[in-house]
């Protein structure tokens, strides 16, 4: 709600400018290559998100995710020590994690919305794992940035994941800065 009355401001803003400086043209023409880009884009996205997200759900029917999810359970128990006791809880935040772990922002978020519910609603013990939960999905640990190597392609990169050794230590760092971050900041 708040995000589309930022928006609305900014539109009614952008419009008024450009109707007092006389460019009225000129703002109705960059509003409508702006929708053309984005749907360009739109276009561009649309194949490689629905094979990664097809992929995901793939690994789910077929329990090969509930295994990663039982593979990664150490380290999230780690994390978030009140999935120890909540399958629901730890499912979602497997979830959550793969989905970041292939660079599906989109389809991470549904999963991460989802723990994070569950956390609060649990009253957790530990305040800082909903932080935490917070953190990692913000710093978003990729193996695979799907997204980013999707918009490569769509503007004529020859490998479109070269970029996966930076991905990789840059991820690594911005998740490791911030749960020591969260560590040393928790009240």
């Amino acid at each position: 709600m708040l995000l589309s009355g930022i928006w609305t401001v900014m539109l009614l803003l952008s419009l008024a400018c450009g109707l007092g400086c006389g460019n009225a043209a000129a703002v109705g023409a960059a509003a409508l290559e702006g929708a053309n880009a984005a749907v360009e884009l739109l276009l561009t996205l649309a194949g490689p998100l629905l094979f990664w997200s097809g992929l995901q759900e793939l690994l789910a029917r077929s329990g090969i995710a509930g295994a990663l999810g039982r593979r990664l359970s150490p380290l999230l128990v780690r994390l978030f020590p009140s999935c120890r006791e909540d399958e629901e809880l730890s499912a979602a935040l497997g979830a959550n994690l793969s989905a970041n772990l292939l660079g599906l922002g989109n389809a991470a978020t549904p999963a991460g919305i989802r723990a994070a519910s569950l956390l609060q609603a649990r009253g957790s013990p530990d305040r800082g794992e909903l932080c935490r939960l917070v953190v990692m999905n913000t710093a978003s640990l990729q193996l695979i940035p799907a997204t980013v190597g999707a918009v490569r392609q769509s503007l004529g990169a020859a490998s479109p994941f070269d970029i996966l050794p930076a991905v990789w230590i840059v991820s690594l760092l911005s998740v490791t800065a911030g749960l020591l971050a969260e560590g040393l900041l928790r009240p």
